[in-house]
């Protein structure tokens, strides 16, 4: 094992929980009377405070987006590739914070935490959070860490949703929004993968309506179909074929049900990983924040009417082969953003990998997300 960490990484990273007494009203009606975020920065806060950068994570994402824990986990953050010295998110320049939502199981407070006012896990009993949830979280969590407005906020997929929430709800808090992989809004066939997810999840003989932690055990087998469902939209046709084809791992048909194609074995082994890291109600609570998020719906599914509250500039981004959030998807956001008038840059880029092409650093990809935060950098002194 090498004894030094790459040169271009932020290195090893110690992530911080802090704890807030204030009560967050909740968009379904209940209120957290006080939670935990945990939380990740990188880079240094300068002197005016102009250079910090908000990083949203994905549905299965968390605080750990760059660095390392410790010399001996060699895994790196979720997007070391674009965190660090001298890359795209340089942390040279920006102060970059990174967190693990709420509702999520990480270590922020979520179904797999306890309850204060029961003294049991929350389980079940955790509120429905939404996007706009999340994002005034991350306001309270701006506020104390001493920045009044954000140079960026970043996200790809459900963590673009989250900047372009940041842009509509707090204007006068964010200076640009990089949207990357992202949608306005889930088409109805979106919203069908992610119910035949949580049907999954919840049809699981071992998920005891969310209580599974009173009965020592986990719905491993619902988490584990619902990874693999979701696996699946994640890549392209194209990306599967060349990667897996038709391979069989014994050469020979076996004319059983056991794993015969490389595919099959592929997908079983995330699906298994996934099963023993992830929370299954918070897996329930992340897909339905995604069905929930629709910007236009309080301007009579007007789009433009509801960009024209943003007040920052964006880069919107998306991928040729991304069929679960389309690039046309993203062009209706682009449409949108120009009809009201406000500033915005688009790239497609032409990459094989389906959705997950936005966590894969290609040089083009690279190209314009360095590019643009560079003048991002320029433009607030850092």
């Amino acid at each position: 094992m090498p004894d030094s960490l790459p040169p271009d990484s932020v290195g090893l990273v110690t992530p911080q929980t802090l704890h807030f007494d204030e009560p967050l009203q909740l968009a379904c009606g209940q209120t957290l009377e006080s939670w935990d975020l945990v939380v990740e920065t990188y880079g240094t806060l300068n002197e005016n405070r102009s250079n910090a950068v908000l990083i949203c994570h994905a549905l299965s994402g968390n605080h750990h987006a760059a660095g390392y824990h410790s010399m001996e986990d060699r895994k790196p953050g979720w997007w070391d590739a674009c965190i660090g010295p001298g890359k795209p998110i340089d942390t040279n320049k920006f102060f970059v914070v990174s967190l693990n939502n709420l509702g999520g199981c990480h270590g922020s407070t979520g179904p797999n935490t306890v309850n204060p006012a029961t003294g049991e896990l929350y389980g079940p009993d955790f509120p429905v959070v939404t996007v706009q949830d999340w994002v005034n979280s991350q306001a309270i969590l701006a506020d104390r860490l001493g920045i009044d407005c954000w140079a960026a906020v970043v996200g790809g997929s459900l963590g673009g949703m989250q900047a372009m929430q940041w842009s509509l709800s707090y204007p006068d808090r964010v200076k640009h929004a990089v949207v990357i992989a992202s949608t306005p809004r889930l088409t109805a066939q979106n919203i069908a993968f992610n119910e035949v997810a949580r049907q999954a999840i919840t049809s699981d003989r071992e998920f005891h309506a969310g209580r599974y932690y009173e009965h020592g055990t986990l719905p491993r087998r619902g988490l584990m179909l619902a990874r693999m469902v979701g696996h699946i939209t994640y890549l392209s046709d194209a990306s599967m074929g060349e990667k897996f084809g038709r391979e069989l791992r014994e050469q020979a048909y076996q004319f059983g049900y056991d794993a015969e194609f490389q595919v099959e074995s592929y997908l079983r082994y995330q699906g298994e990983r996934f099963s023993e890291s992830f929370d299954a109600n918070t897996y329930l609570l992340m897909t339905r924040a995604l069905d929930y998020f629709d910007p236009a719906y309080e301007t009579g599914n007007d789009l433009v009417k509801a960009m024209a509250r943003a007040k920052c500039e964006f880069l919107v981004v998306s991928f040729s082969t991304d069929w679960r959030f389309s690039p046309a998807r993203s062009e209706e956001m682009v449409n949108a953003m120009i009809a009201a008038r406000r500033k915005v840059s688009y790239a497609e880029i032409d990459a094989p990998w389906g959705h997950d092409a936005f966590l894969i650093p290609t040089p083009r990809y690279n190209a314009v997300l360095g590019t643009y935060l560079a003048r991002v950098a320029r433009e607030v002194g850092a």
